[in-house]
């Protein structure tokens, strides 16, 4: 994806892929964009948590990367042994980023990367009938809208099931709300100025 000077010139923000079989790769992002990659540390977090110490608990799943930025969570899947992953993201130039970080591991099957705003994207995905595994979403913090539309729609999509995982990275100080249709919060993890909600369908249990 170039050498470190032409990232130099673009301005690039260095990230890495933490385990899996790209492990310690770099990704990219560009700044100035409105994209907010997510860190390392709380990445790392995450996938501790879907994991809890087993190391094979994604092998042959599938996800959602919403609002996907970078690509840097479902690149974490990938690598994780994720079936695969489906990049939503309406910004070209993070799309095309996305595109890149994935040419820059040669990754050339097991994802999607769909360069459109997400009501057009979950028709499409719904007509493909994709059922995902996890759903990550990550909207910029200033559209807090965002989080409230996406969690209802998810709720009242095909796109999820009863042991689907749905999970959105926010605020510390914001609160994306409790429950979205069936769709009903289990779990809220901090970490620094960052938090992660956890989402299940009720019909899954608490």
């Amino acid at each position: 994806m170039g050498s470190y000077s032409e990232c130099r010139i673009r301005k690039c923000i260095a990230m890495r892929v933490i385990a899996g079989k790209y492990r310690s790769r770099s990704l990219r992002s560009l700044r100035g964009m409105d994209v907010r990659p997510t860190s390392d540390r709380l990445r790392e977090t995450l996938f501790n948590v879907l994991t809890a110490g087993n190391v094979a608990a994604l092998e042959g799943s599938v996800w959602l990367d919403l609002f996907a930025g970078t690509g840097a969570v479902g690149i974490e899947a990938l690598s994780r042994g994720a079936k695969e992953v489906h990049f939503v993201e309406s910004s070209k130039p993070a799309a095309e980023m996305i595109r890149e970080n994935l040419n820059s591991l040669s990754a050339i099957q097991g994802f999607h990367i769909h360069q459109e705003e997400l009501p057009r994207a979950f028709w499409r995905m719904e007509r493909e009938r994709v059922i995902a595994d996890v759903v990550f979403l990550d909207p910029p913090y200033h559209l807090k809208p965002a989080y409230a539309n996406t969690l209802r729609a998810l709720a009242e999509s095909s796109l999820i099931w009863p042991m689907s995982l749905v999970i959105a990275e926010h605020e510390k100080q914001f609160d994306p709300g409790e429950e979205f249709g069936a769709l009903r919060r289990f779990r809220h993890l901090v970490q620094g100025s960052a938090a992660l909600s956890f989402y299940r369908l009720a019909s899954a249990g608490g």
